[in-house]
């Protein structure tokens, strides 16, 4: 039995939805024993509200100094970003005796990281107890920032070719770069007709259909693009997700369906993959995981307000691929809507490169990667000629 450790930090709820993905993939294999395990929650709660409140704080109201932040703490020098990596992961130790406690005691034989601060923080483990722990790290944004990269990583799984170009100009070593995209939910390998998925949602199926994620965006701002996309009448149904924005549905309270378009307000819904299908077009923020299930079904997207950082690469590598739009002015989204959803090869286009950047098996990828090349490794310990088809990537 193969006892499989996954640990993330709730800071945004990709690095969840990934984690979850990759605990239920690896449940799939034979012989796995797995957990996923929120560092956080083994924090000291002063470190834990410290942290979180400052994500939120600058990722969501203060953006443009949460832009300068990241930007300035990515590194370019592999020596350079190993020691400062090294540097924070000794000042978090104090805070997380209790992760470490969980990983001796649970002694697992691979620790999966699916965010950066555990992964930091295993170096200083690795090196204490000299314990052998696989250590892997699956990096889920478009493009690694040098916080991911840290020392006694067996592999790096990336979300594209562009993310692995970057980590072999700054110097890591190419072997342990492995590009199978971000992990999401297993049921994006199984394919949905969009005619069935209109009818379980009672949505008519020769009509335009257009969702707005709303989970990540300003209730104000989207309560005037929800008027202007109305005003504008070029779709028959616009569907708004709110998700996790509480305050989003009450402020979209008195906006009622036209003559022209059927306006469905949602909160937090079981069923986003079937709207996703069913959708001719999608609005979105450019997180991660959204983004990477969005194209695993092969809609195309319009983009709006990407948080700067990590959300403005994870757009521009969406757009630069053909495979949606990224707009900086909310005025611009209703024409733009307008223009994509009376222009059907442009639309079909968009979709046909979205299906190509889409890795609807990513999370299923990373599993059978890791335990193929654990068992080899293990057996190469022991003096034992592994196995000769172990794929390389």
């Amino acid at each position: 039995m193969t006892r499989v450790l996954i640990l993330y930090s709730s800071l945004g709820s990709g690095h969840v939805a990934a984690a979850k993905a990759l605990s239920a993939a690896f449940a799939r294999l034979p012989e796995i024993e797995v957990s996923s395990e929120d560092a956080l929650d083994y924090a000291s709660p002063i470190y834990r509200r410290a942290v979180t409140e400052s994500y939120e704080q600058l990722s969501e109201r203060l953006p443009q100094l949460y832009k300068a932040f990241y930007e300035g703490s990515d590194i370019a020098d592999l020596e350079k970003s190993l020691d400062n990596n090294l540097t924070w992961a000794r000042l978090e130790r104090p805070f997380f005796r209790k992760l470490e406690t969980l990983i001796r005691e649970a002694s697992p034989d691979v620790i999966v990281c699916v965010q950066q601060i555990p992964s930091r923080l295993l170096q200083l483990l690795n090196e204490e107890d000299g314990l052998v722990r696989a250590q892997y790290v699956v990096v889920t944004d478009a493009i690694a920032h040098s916080t991911w990269i840290n020392k006694g990583v067996n592999g790096f799984f990336l979300p594209n070719d562009l993310s692995k170009n970057f980590l072999v100009q700054r110097g890591v070593d190419p072997t342990l770069l492995h590009v199978t995209g971000i992990p999401i939910r297993l049921e994006m390998m199984e394919p949905k007709d969009r005619a069935e998925a209109r009818s379980h949602l009672n949505i008519p199926s020769d009509k335009k259909i257009v969702t707005l994620m709303g989970g990540g965006l300003n209730s104000r701002r989207v309560r005037q693009l929800v008027k202007d996309l109305l005003a504008y009448g070029s779709m028959d149904t616009l569907v708004v997700a709110a998700g996790r924005n509480e305050t989003l549905l009450d402020a979209l309270e008195e906006i009622t369906s036209t003559h022209q378009v059927t306006l469905q307000k949602v909160g937090m819904i079981d069923y986003i993959d079937d709207l996703i299908v069913a959708s001719d077009l999608i609005i979105t923020k450019a997180g991660g995981l959204i983004t990477s299930e969005i194209l695993a079904r092969g809609t195309p997207m319009v983009i709006v307000d990407p948080i700067p950082g990590q959300e403005e690469q994870n757009a521009d590598v969406i757009a630069s691929a053909g495979a949606g739009v990224q707009l900086r002015l909310l005025e611009m989204v209703a024409p733009a809507v307008e223009y994509l959803l009376t222009h059907a090869g442009r639309l079909r286009d968009m979709s046909e490169r979205a299906t190509l950047l889409g890795k609807p098996d990513a999370a299923l990828a990373i599993a059978k990667h890791i335990l193929a090349h654990w068992q080899a490794d293990s057996l190469q310990a022991k003096d034992v000629t592994p196995f000769a088809d172990v794929p390389a990537d």
